[in-house]
């Protein structure tokens, strides 16, 4: 199928290159985590870590992302240069793991991976509401190629390091790490530098061609009406809930697979791929159908079998199923993403859009932080397949709170990005 029978030719004058550029740049924002999943096993035995400890880890990342969040969005919605800020996130993303090679201590492990969390977040209320913009009549369906981008990351990066891993020191490899991140923000800001976000006022000019910002009390006015959105907080709390449930699997699948299950480093890179390559099949399908049948719809049916796909592969155990498992959990965890983004600038003011995605983002981190703390406590008091049965309970709290949304008509998304 040809990308223009799949997606809506550029309005305006428009090039679809710069989505293509935003997606291979968010790929590597996943890539960079993704790879240091896949060494956090290594990197414990070596420093002599406990589960806890592992799990601390990445609670301070997530920490630092759930602090960084509402000031990254304040920075995007009063600065217009968009292409300087994405670059800026990716390098900032990708040097703390190039210092990671240097440390011989868990605190300075813990400072590395608290730069990466800040970095992190200040891509995607930069990426997400530009993508938005600039193609408001198919937000789910260009976001989800958006999270695609992030599902290549994810997937490919367990693979080649599982592969690296066979004849380079963990060291090594996050020092060959960095390059591709630097090469990629010299791209994004030789092509997308001087890309900015909305109308000057008084310019007469059309939306996406000139931004000059907002002033600092026009922003705090807009945050004050934002922070009192019922459906963004909504929204946030659950994609919060689905955060906890996302990043404790990445934390403890790979420690799972590698200390009851006996996998080298080359099959635990496999499993992690097979999970992050079903998400990458269902983000276009979920974003796509959620354009056209509502976000509620496609958010609850997602969330629920997530949750049973879980329960499943806790009371698989050590079995194949439990590998096959996690292909199908994969299907259904990752088609969210896309989905709760685009509803998310729905229900939101244009002018807040980093904000709003700053929020969203502050509460995931936030979530993100909060599971692999206790995933750790109960894999170290009642085993590692304790964790499964958390976070099987935690993707059911998140369709709570998505129940809770006034529910949209089969119309609604086509009607809001019209508007």
């Amino acid at each position: 199928m040809s990308i223009a029978a799949t997606v809506p030719g550029p309005a305006g004058g428009k090039s679809f290159r710069e989505v293509w550029l935003i997606t291979v740049g968010h790929g590597l924002t996943h890539w960079y985590p993704a790879t240091f999943y896949l060494l956090l096993p290594l990197i414990g035995k070596e420093l002599g870590l406990s589960y806890s400890e592992i799990g601390f880890v990445m609670t301070c990342q997530y920490i630092a992302g759930a602090v960084s969040n509402i000031p990254g969005g304040m920075l995007v919605d009063t600065v217009g240069k968009k292409g300087l800020l994405m670059a800026v996130a990716l390098f900032w993303i990708g040097f703390p793991y190039f210092l990671m090679s240097f440390t011989h201590s868990y605190w300075l492990l813990l400072a590395c991976v608290t730069l990466v969390g800040i970095g992190n977040n200040l891509w995607h209320p930069t990426a997400i509401p530009t993508l938005a913009h600039r193609f408001p009549e198919r937000k789910g369906l260009v976001l989800s190629f958006h999270g695609m981008g992030g599902n290549v990351g994810d997937a490919m990066a367990p693979l080649a390091v599982g592969a690296l891993l066979a004849v380079l020191s963990w060291r090594e490899i996050v020092v060959l790490n960095v390059v591709p991140g630097l090469i990629m923000a010299c791209l994004i800001l030789y092509y997308l530098g001087t890309l900015r976000i909305g109308a000057k006022k008084g310019s007469g000019k059309a939306e996406g061609e000139k931004h000059e910002g907002q002033s600092v009390s026009e922003y705090f006015k807009g945050l004050r009406e934002l922070l009192g959105n019922r459906e963004l907080m909504l929204l946030s709390v659950s994609s919060g809930f689905r955060s906890m449930t996302q990043n404790g699997l990445l934390t403890f699948l790979p420690v799972f697979l590698a200390y009851e299950m006996g996998y080298s480093p080359v099959w635990v890179g496999a499993c992690m791929f097979i999970l992050q390559a079903a998400g990458f099949a269902a983000s276009p399908v979920a974003g796509h159908l959620s354009d056209r049948m509502g976000r509620r719809r496609i958010l609850m049916t997602s969330m629920v079998m997530s949750g049973v796909v879980l329960a499943f592969m806790a009371f698989a155990g050590r079995s194949l199923a439990f590998v096959g498992f996690i292909a199908v959990l994969g299907f259904f965890l990752y088609a969210i993403r896309p989905v709760l983004q685009a509803w998310t600038l729905e229900c939101t003011p244009k002018k807040m859009g980093g904000t709003s995605i700053g929020v969203l983002f502050g509460v995931q981190a936030i979530g993100s932080s909060i599971a692999p703390a206790i995933g750790g406590v109960l894999a170290d008091r009642y085993g590692l397949m304790a964790v499964f049965f958390f976070l099987a309970v935690t993707i059911v709290i998140a369709n709570m709170f998505i129940f809770l949304m006034p529910a949209k008509s089969l119309a609604e998304p086509r009607a809001q990005a019209a508007d």
